[in-house]
C-alpha cells in the first residue's frame, strides 16, 4: 500500500522572531513616551530611547536571512544595528543614573564609543556580518547586566517594586544575548531565544510603568513629609515667644482647657507659679533695652532649663513668666524658693542693678475650677506680697 502523500499548506505563515522583539520594544517605547507626558521624568525619557534603540536594533535584525539591495550595504547595516544594540543597553544605565540626578556625559565616552561604532560599521563590511554578531550580542549582554545592577542600586535609596522588577528583567534580557553569542547563528532563527527575550521585554515594561508610579508616590510621601516639618515649624513660631523661646499666650489658651479637665479627672496636682524680675524698668533705663532683651532671654533659659520638661513655661508679657506645674501648693513654693536661690548665685548677675532677681507667687488649682483666671491673679497678688517682703529685707540689709 502506498503511502498518502504529505501535503504542506502553502499559506503557512512563519513569524520572524526578531520581529516580534521589535514590535514589542516598539509598543513599549510608545508607551513609555504616554509615560513621560504624563510623569515628566528624565530617566522615563532615556527608557523611550532605550527602547526605540532596542526596536531598531530588532527589526533590522529582522532582515538578517532576507537580501538586502547590495550585500556589502547590507553588512554595514546589520553591523549598525548591532551597534545601536549596544547604544541601547547603555541608555538603560543612564536611565538608572537619571533617576537620582541629572546624568554628565564626558568626553571620554565619546572617545571610547567612537572605535567601538568604526568597528561595527566598516568591519563587516570586510568580514561580513558574522564578525559582529557574537560581539555584538556580547557587548548588549554587558550594557545590559550594568543597567540591571544600577536599577538593582537604587533600592539602596528607596524601596521601588518596580526598580527589582526592571533589573530582574535586565538580568534575562542579558542571558538571553549571552545564550545567542554562545550558542547561536545569524542563519538561524533562534526563536525561543527571542520569544523569550520579548517576554524580558514585557516584564521590564511592568516595572518600568510600577516604578514611574512608585517614583510618584514617594514624591507624593516626600512632599507631605515636607509639608508637615514646615506646618510643624509655623506651629512652632505660632505658639513660641519669638525673644525668650518660651511658649506664648496663645499656647496657653490652647492647652489650658486640656489640663484642667486632666486635673479634674484623674485628680493630679497642679499649680501656678507667677514670676516677675525685680528691678528689670531699672535695667531698660540705665543699660537699654538690648540688654534688656538679653537678660530677658538669660531668664527664660534659665528656668526653662530648671523647669521640668513635663511642666509649662510661658512668657505672660513684659518681664513677667507663668508656670504651670504638676504639684501642690507647698511643693510649688520649695521649688520656687530653689529657683531664686539658684538664680541669685549665677554668675553675671554682678553687672547689673542692686536688687535684681526674682519674686514669685504660687497658688494650687482647686480640682474643680474652670476658670483660671482668678487663680492667676492671686498669684500675681502673692508674687507682688513677695517681691514687697524681698524688698524690705534689702532695706534692712539682709
Amino acid at each position: 500500500m502506498l503511502s498518502d502523500p504529505v501535503v504542506t499548506n502553502p499559506d503557512t505563515v512563519t513569524l520572524n522572531p526578531h520581529l516580534i522583539a521589535g514590535s514589542a520594544a516598539l509598543v513599549i517605547a510608545v508607551l513609555s513616551l504616554a509615560v513621560y507626558f504624563y510623569r515628566r521624568r528624565l530617566f522615563i525619557l532615556w527608557w523611550m530611547g532605550a527602547w526605540v534603540m532596542l526596536a531598531t536594533w530588532m527589526l533590522t535584525g529582522a532582515r538578517a536571512h532576507g537580501p538586502y539591495g547590495s550585500v556589502k550595504l547590507g553588512d554595514m547595516l546589520y553591523g549598525i544595528s548591532q551597534f545601536v544594540g549596544v547604544l541601547a543597553s547603555l541608555a538603560f544605565v543612564v536611565a538608572a543614573d537619571a533617576y537620582r540626578q541629572r546624568p554628565r556625559f564626558r568626553r571620554v565616552y565619546s572617545l571610547v564609543l567612537l572605535p567601538i561604532a568604526i568597528y561595527f560599521i566598516l568591519l563587516p563590511v570586510g568580514l561580513g556580518r558574522n564578525s559582529v554578531f557574537a560581539l555584538g550580542h556580547l557587548l548588549v549582554a554587558g550594557g545590559t547586566a550594568t543597567a540591571a545592577a544600577a536599577h538593582l542600586l537604587l533600592l539602596r535609596y528607596t524601596r521601588l517594586l518596580g526598580a527589582t522588577m526592571v533589573g530582574l528583567a535586565l538580568l534575562a534580557i542579558a542571558g538571553v544575548n549571552i545564550w545567542i553569542a554562545w550558542f547561536g547563528k545569524l542563519d538561524a532563527p533562534m526563536t525561543p531565544a527571542f520569544v523569550g527575550m520579548s517576554v524580558a521585554f514585557l516584564v521590564c515594561a511592568l516595572g518600568q510603568q510600577l516604578m514611574a508610579f512608585e517614583d510618584m508616590t514617594y514624591e507624593l510621601r516626600q512632599t507631605n513629609r515636607r509639608l508637615e516639618t514646615a506646618q510643624n515649624e509655623l506651629r512652632q513660631l505660632v505658639i513660641t515667644d519669638s525673644l525668650t523661646g518660651t511658649r506664648n499666650r496663645r499656647f496657653f489658651d490652647e492647652v489650658i482647657g486640656r489640663e484642667l479637665q486632666r486635673h479634674k479627672r484623674y485628680r493630679t496636682p497642679l499649680s501656678i507659679v507667677f514670676i516677675d524680675i525685680d528691678r528689670f524698668k531699672a535695667i531698660n533705663d540705665t543699660l537699654g533695652h538690648e540688654t534688656g532683651d538679653r537678660v530677658l532671654r538669660e531668664v527664660a533659659t534659665f528656668l526653662l532649663r530648671n523647669i521640668r520638661e513635663a511642666d509649662y513655661v510661658f512668657r505672660w508679657g513684659g518681664d513677667e513668666f507663668l508656670v504651670l506645674i504638676s504639684c501642690n501648693e507647698a511643693e510649688a513654693v520649695r521649688r520656687s524658693g530653689e529657683l531664686q536661690a539658684a538664680f541669685a548665685k549665677l554668675p553675671n548677675l554682678e553687672r547689673l542693678p542692686a536688687g535684681f532677681g526674682l519674686s514669685i507667687g504660687c497658688v494650687e488649682v482647686p480640682p474643680d475650677t474652670d476658670d483660671i483666671l482668678p487663680l492667676i491673679q492671686s498669684a500675681d497678688e502673692r508674687m507682688y506680697d513677695d517681691k514687697r517682703r524681698r524688698g524690705a529685707s534689702r532695706q534692712r540689709g539682709f
